[in-house]
């Protein structure tokens, strides 16, 4: 099925939000300017479809490395769905997911282990994170399995890294919202419903799966000294997005957000959080077990 739009109208439809509501507004002109060359050397078909999209957001990730900048095609119109509906059915898959926390184990050596599947926005998954860290409070070293972490929300990813500071006096991460700002700080918080985990090594467990909110707990906590990285280097996707409909198929996937690491300076984005012991990612979860024992012991 195709879509009745032509090609030159949905070029121009894309570029339009491009330029108006992307980050990094040089990288959208670069876009524009990719997109309508390809276009002149007949590169694309004459009509909208599933194809179209996939070369449009090859071209996209060539022209600005961001991977979450992408379009979306939906065969039925009944598929394509606003943030509303779109953000609706991810709370009702994290509740599903028991809000990200797939698994809180007591390893031997008294190491604790919490697996996470995602990082879900803290007015549904606070409980949960707490619930998880109050398991863990009598152990010796911590890992945090971020292998399988496919996203977060920027409020919860904060409220589970204080739990590893003394205080609210640290400052985790910045984020530029839009092409100019402003920008949110995300620092430590003050009060917690728990006990803080303080003064023990943190393991932090990577992958190529591991994305946005999840790579996010690792880049700045890394920064900061306060956990180990084990794995291998993760998706490389940092950019909060929205999902604007362009026509009745097709959506776009749109960056709006960037975070800034105080730091660094910098982020993950498109090269993603590089490990401090790079192993094979199936082989992580008992290096990790091995590094915290022997910090134990020492």
């Amino acid at each position: 099925m195709t879509s009745t739009i032509e090609t030159p109208t949905l070029i121009a439809a894309l570029i339009e939000r491009l330029l108006d509501g992307y980050i990094f507004p040089e990288r959208a002109e670069v876009a524009a300017r990719v997109l309508w060359k390809q276009h002149r050397a007949g590169a694309y078909p004459a009509a909208a479809g599933p194809g179209l999209c996939e070369q449009l957001t090859a071209d996209l990730h060539r022209a600005t490395g961001d991977k979450h900048l992408r379009l979306i095609w939906h065969e039925s119109s009944a598929e394509s769905q606003d943030d509303f509906h779109l953000i609706g059915a991810l709370r009702a898959r994290f509740r599903l997911e028991n809000h990200g926390v797939r698994r809180v184990e007591m390893m031997s050596g008294n190491v604790g282990l919490i697996e996470l599947t995602a990082i879900p926005e803290l007015a549904a998954a606070g409980a949960t994170l707490t619930a998880a860290m109050l398991l863990v409070q009598y152990t010796a070293a911590l890992i945090i399995d971020l292998r399988p972490t496919l996203g977060g929300s920027p409020d919860a990813v904060t409220f589970l890294a204080s739990f590893l500071f003394a205080d609210g006096e640290t400052r985790l991460s910045d984020i530029v919202e839009g092409p100019n700002g402003p920008a949110r700080q995300f620092w430590t918080a003050e009060y917690l419903p728990g006990p803080r985990y303080l003064d023990r090594p943190v393991y932090a467990l990577t992958g190529p799966k591991t994305f946005s909110g999840g790579e996010s707990f690792a880049y700045d906590l890394q920064a900061l000294g306060r956990v180990t990285i084990i794995g291998e280097p993760t998706g490389g996707g940092a950019h909060p997005r929205r999902v604007l409909s362009l026509t009745e198929h097709i959506e776009l996937s749109l960056p709006t957000a960037r975070p800034v690491n105080p730091i660094t300076g910098g982020n993950w984005e498109g090269v993603g959080v590089q490990p401090d012991i790079r192993v094979p990612v199936h082989d992580a979860l008992a290096v990790a077990h091995r590094e915290a024992l022997s910090a134990i012991a020492s």
